[in-house]
């Protein structure tokens, strides 16, 4: 067992003139930047960046980043001087590559996202209304399976289009409008950034039928 392993670290305060971005870099973060300075700006910088012994960054280039644009002046850092040039370097692909193995319980996410009454979570890439995993989930779905019986008297037909210009047909024909929809949280916060637009419309079957024969009528 590498006893290197066990070392107490020690968190030391570096200018941040000193800290040495890895030119090298193969990660593409900027648009992790804004999330991390958001971060930064509610909670404080919790976590130091672990420099080489040359103060070239092995871990926390976005922190690096995020706190350069926010003004910081010092950074605190650990010094893994123990660590050798191929080390570093494999050090600094692991950290990243590691967290992509972790993966979302997307309900208790959500119910510690509903939990949390005084953050605003979305600046941090949070959607409150529907998160981005679980539009992935749906969308890997495919089509929407559909019960044989239907618990209401009611009977639909769902239409999706592979195109552009058929869905702008169906969208004048059917005069469907873009409609806009509030989020709300439960203390009934509502907020511009939590917008969002769609199409949402039921209509009446015998009223598309007769939209679609004046329309085949016209073209015919």
């Amino acid at each position: 067992m590498d006893e290197r392993k066990f070392n107490d670290m020690v968190v030391q305060k570096i200018k941040i003139e000193d800290i040495i971005p890895y030119e090298d870099n193969p990660r593409k973060n900027a648009e992790a930047v804004q999330p991390v300075m958001n971060s930064i700006a509610a909670f404080g910088i919790k976590q130091p960046l672990v420099l080489d012994k040359n103060n070239v960054i092995v871990v926390g280039h976005t922190r690096y980043l995020a706190a350069k644009k926010l003004g910081y002046k010092e950074l605190p850092c650990v010094i893994a001087d123990d660590l050798t040039e191929d080390e570093a370097n494999g050090y600094r692909l692991a950290d990243n590559r590691t967290n992509e193995y972790a993966q979302w319980d997307i309900e208790l996410m959500n119910k510690e996202l509903a939990s949390i009454q005084t953050v605003d979570m979305e600046q941090f890439g949070f959607d409150l209304a529907l998160d981005e995993e679980t539009k992935k989930k749906d969308e890997e779905k495919g089509e929407v399976p559909f019960t044989e019986v239907l618990g209401e008297e009611h009977n639909y037909i769902v239409l999706y289009f592979d195109n552009e210009v058929d869905w702008l047909q169906a969208e004048s024909l059917f005069d469907l409008h873009e409609v806009k929809n509030l989020s709300t949280r439960k203390d009934g916060v509502v907020k511009a950034n939590m917008q969002r637009k769609g199409i949402g419309r039921v209509l009446r079957g015998n009223e598309a039928l007769e939209k679609l024969r004046k329309h085949y009528e016209n073209i015919g």
